[in-house]
């Protein structure tokens, strides 16, 4: 039991790594565009390299699809963070439902008549068996769920990526349009 608990675990775990860094790059995009938004109202332009495009109307478009997609990060993130969390909640209260039951059963063999004590032993192994399917089907079922919310979320950053992309795209365009007049 505990080794599907420490392995359910770990896959959660390198579920929730591999997402992160499937989308980090994404991250430190966000983080100099907010960065280089700090810095260009300032009057420098030491870290506007990457996405100043020269046109001030272009990059403050930019600089809005890169906050926008910060923030959608952002909100995703704290979505994956809640949905493993409870998970976890939910699968710490299942392994300590069946602990229990567990205990209670072993208890009774404990106070059972020698006599009886071979029996009691047997229907205290049903019981057992009984309270570690029903913690390990209900940690499944916690983890199917979170995986389900963390798939979406993961979606999400995704799109809202390629939506940043898109609006950098065309503002560079328009700003590379206005430039050639």
């Amino acid at each position: 039991m505990n080794k599907l608990l420490a392995t359910l675990i770990a896959g959660l775990f390198a579920t929730s790594v591999y997402a992160q860094t499937a989308t980090a790059p994404a991250t430190p995009a966000t983080t100099t565009a907010t960065t280089t938004g700090t810095t260009m109202s300032t009057g420098q332009s030491g870290a506007a390299g990457t996405t100043s495009t020269g046109d001030a109307k272009a990059d403050k478009k930019i600089n809005k699809a890169d906050e926008k997609e910060a923030k959608e990060i952002s909100k995703q993130d704290e979505k994956i963070s809640k949905a493993t969390s409870k998970a976890n909640e939910k699968k710490a209260k299942a392994q300590s439902k069946a602990e229990k039951k567990i205990a209670k059963a072993n208890e009774k063999v404990a106070k059972a008549d020698p006599e009886d004590k071979p029996k009691a032993a047997a229907k205290a192994e049903e019981k057992t068996a009984d309270a570690t399917y029903d913690a390990q089907k209900t940690m499944i079922k916690a983890d199917e769920k979170a995986q389900k919310k963390i798939v979406d979320a993961n979606a999400d950053k995704a799109k809202a990526h390629a939506k940043a992309n898109e609006k950098r795209a065309e503002a560079t365009a328009e700003a590379h349009k206005d430039a050639a007049k």
